[in-house]
């Protein structure tokens, strides 16, 4: 038999038996003041309680661990939902006192997330005047003000309802809506501060949700930055309207997917770091389809648009049907690496998720890579030689049919470097490319043709917008506001943002 008294020296049986023993009220009141006491031996004791290794018998607690046994007449201890809870959160809250300050952090964090009561009050206030951390400190007094915003005393429910102003937290605007609300707080004086505190708040509170449509839009504007890279070049550079550019794209996805499952299966130690390998065979995969593509189809396509269009749209259902066939038609998970899962807190309701700043910084590495590619080396000089005056570039010995298949490979293989990316934030599925494509083409068109610059200003531009009109009018008719101002964007500015210069551009 394992007595509780033999096994706690700070927590007394009757202590122990008062936790244990009684109506639910009773059992919180007396838990909630030995952790105010800060008890040391109260947490082995709580846990007991959850795993349910405590028993009682005659009045008496008794913890059952490992060889340790209770009489026969013991019954197990009942913690119902309401208690569960409580000892949950006296546990988290005993953390408060420990000298570690990452222990304290994390035992704060704990409690913002639980709904506080006036029994925590003893604990929250003996951590908020022993704590030494400002940060910490300062969460705990609003974790206090919380508290004593219920209070029954007029001073207190005011200085808490002061204190409350300077939170950003979406708990707290939820809480003093709850005060506000009719027939709740009484007091002139007290409402007042409440309602100013709610202001205060909820300022806060709209800057963190502009941040986060800003980041939110430039993260697609990002992708379609991405996206619309490889079509700058086949599009914009050769002029060829790629209808299968989506599904190269796609191709550069599913070489993702590929890779992962050759790790998870192959290399399960080295899972993390798959998205290293994956990046230059989503380039590797998609450039060479669309080498191929270029040499079989649209090396006789030259100079017709039409016949252009209609073609890689066929070549585009092909591609989808093919990977259907090899991967089926429902959609596949890529998981994150661990070190782009979770984000960054910048605000309480404002979290940058790591995948979508790496797609960001990603897309600008890729960006300037091509940039450096088509303005400082020799295949960028032969493929701008070869867009701008294609018979006097083949006159000066340059070999124009393998530039223009270096070129469209270079735009494929961006193209899978695109779906690589889309991996992170989305499942993998056939029809991946489909949603990207019109965009992309919007994004050149309105950067202007063949110019790099103006896709990033569009892209972004087009993304932000995007996302902003659609806290006004929803996806569907963001979408086409979006299409709509492109339009008379277009009409008053048909050379795009960025004309192309130059003795050869057309006046």
């Amino acid at each position: 038999m394992a007595l509780l008294a033999p096994v706690a020296h700070a927590l007394t049986p009757d202590q122990a038996a008062a936790i244990a023993i009684g109506d639910t009220d009773s059992r919180i009141a007396a838990l909630n003041k030995s952790a105010a006491d800060a008890d040391p031996e109260l947490a082995p004791f709580v846990r007991a309680l959850l795993d349910g290794e405590v028993k009682t018998a005659d009045g008496k607690v008794y913890v059952v661990q490992g060889d340790k046994t209770a009489p026969d007449t013991a019954e197990d201890v009942i913690n119902n939902n309401r208690m569960r809870g409580a000892l949950e959160a006296a546990l988290g809250a005993l953390k408060l006192v420990s000298p570690d300050a990452k222990v304290r952090a994390e035992a704060v964090e704990e409690l913002r997330k639980q709904s506080l009561d006036e029994a925590q009050l003893p604990l929250i206030e003996k951590a908020w005047a022993a704590e030494s951390d400002a940060g910490l400190k300062s969460r705990l007094a609003l974790m206090r003000a919380t508290i004593l915003v219920s209070s029954s005393d007029v001073a207190k429910r005011l200085a808490a309802a002061q204190a409350l102003s300077a939170s950003s937290e979406p708990a707290v605007k939820s809480l003093l809506q709850e005060r506000l609300a009719p027939g709740v707080e009484t007091d002139p004086a007290v409402r007042g501060a409440l309602m100013t505190a709610l202001d205060a708040v909820e300022g806060r509170l709209a800057w963190g949700e502009r941040l986060g449509v800003l980041f939110t839009g430039a993260s697609l504007g990002s992708i379609l930055l991405l996206v619309a890279l490889g079509l700058a070049i086949t599009y914009g550079l050769m002029g060829v309207i790629n209808m299968a550019h989506g599904e190269l794209m796609m191709i550069g996805a599913y070489a993702t997917f590929v890779v992962q499952n050759l790790f998870r299966q192959y290399l399960p130690g080295a899972f993390d770091w798959y998205i290293v390998l994956a990046i230059p065979v989503s380039f590797l995969v998609s450039a060479l389809v669309g080498a191929a593509l270029e040499r079989s189809v649209i090396r006789w396509l030259y100079g017709r648009p039409l016949e252009t269009l209609l073609a890689t749209w066929g070549i585009s259902l092909v591609l989808m049907q093919g990977v259907r066939s090899l991967f089926g038609a429902q959609n596949v998970a890529v998981e994150n690496p661990a070190w782009l899962s979770g984000g960054v807190q910048v605000m309480s309701n404002l979290i940058l998720p790591y995948n979508r700043l790496a797609i960001i910084a990603f897309a600008f590495l890729v960006l300037a890579g091509v940039t450096l590619m088509i303005n400082r080396t020799r295949l960028g000089l032969f493929v701008r030689g070869v867009t701008q005056n294609r018979r006097m570039a083949a006159c000066v010995g340059i070999p124009t049919a393998r530039i223009d298949t270096y070129a469209f490979s270079l735009g494929a293989g961006i193209a899978g470097l695109a779906g690589c990316a889309l991996s992170q934030v989305g499942n993998v599925g056939p029809d991946l490319g489909q949603g990207y494509i019109v965009d992309a083409f919007m994004v050149v068109v309105t950067g202007g043709v063949g110019q790099l610059a103006g896709t990033v200003y569009a892209a972004l531009g087009l993304g932000v917008l995007n996302k902003f009109l659609e806290g006004f009018a929803g996806a569907v008719l963001a979408k086409i506001m979006v299409l709509v101002c492109i339009v008379i964007f277009i009409q008053k500015r048909p050379q795009g943002l960025f004309a192309m210069k130059g003795r050869s551009a057309e006046a």
